[in-house]
C-alpha cells in the first residue's frame, strides 16, 4: 500500500508538471493498455508512468512534462487524448472513478454517443431546470462566447 501511495509523488519529482489520467479497461486488456501507454510515450517523447487497480482495470497514467520546455505541454495533452482513445479502443471507458470533468468533456459523446448524451442532458434538465447544479460544466448552455461560432454557421 505504501508503494502505491508513493508512485504519483515519485513521478512528480521527474518533471515540473504531471497530467494524471483516469481510464478503465477490461482486466484482460491491462497489459495491452500498458504497452499502448509505452508506445504513446515514445511517440510523444514524454515519460508516462501508470499506476492502477489491477482488480478492476482502473488505470491512472501520469504524463510528466515541463510546460516551459518547447511544445511539451502540447505533446502532454496530445498524449492524454491518445490514452483516452487507447482506452476506448480496448473496450474501456474514459473515466474509471473520477468522473468526466472539464478536460474530458469533449470525449463524453465519443464514448456514449449523441443519443445517450441527449438522454443525460434531458435527465440533468429534469432534475435541475434552473441550471443551478454545477452550472456551465458538462452540459453548458450557449453563451456570449458561442456568438462567433453561431454567426459563422448562419453565414452572418
Amino acid at each position: 500500500m505504501q508503494a502505491r501511495r508513493m508512485a504519483l509523488p515519485a513521478l512528480e519529482q521527474l518533471g515540473r508538471s504531471l497530467l494524471i489520467d483516469d481510464v478503465a479497461v477490461p482486466r484482460s486488456r491491462i497489459a495491452t493498455f500498458l504497452d499502448g501507454c509505452d508506445d504513446i510515450a515514445a511517440k510523444r517523447d514524454l515519460l508516462i508512468g501508470v499506476v492502477g487497480h489491477a482488480g478492476d482495470g482502473n488505470m491512472h497514467p501520469g504524463i510528466v512534462f515541463d510546460p516551459d520546455q518547447g511544445d511539451q505541454r502540447d505533446r502532454a495533452f496530445a498524449a492524454f487524448d491518445d490514452i483516452l482513445e487507447l482506452g476506448l479502443s480496448l473496450g474501456g471507458t474514459i473515466t474509471g472513478e473520477h468522473g468526466v470533468g472539464a478536460i474530458k468533456v469533449d470525449w463524453l459523446e465519443r464514448e456514449i454517443g449523441p443519443v445517450a448524451l441527449d438522454v443525460h442532458r434531458a435527465i440533468k434538465d429534469a432534475l435541475d431546470p434552473a441550471g443551478l447544479l454545477n452550472p456551465g460544466k458538462v452540459f453548458r448552455g450557449a453563451g456570449a462566447r458561442d456568438l462567433a461560432a453561431v454567426t459563422a454557421l448562419s453565414g452572418g
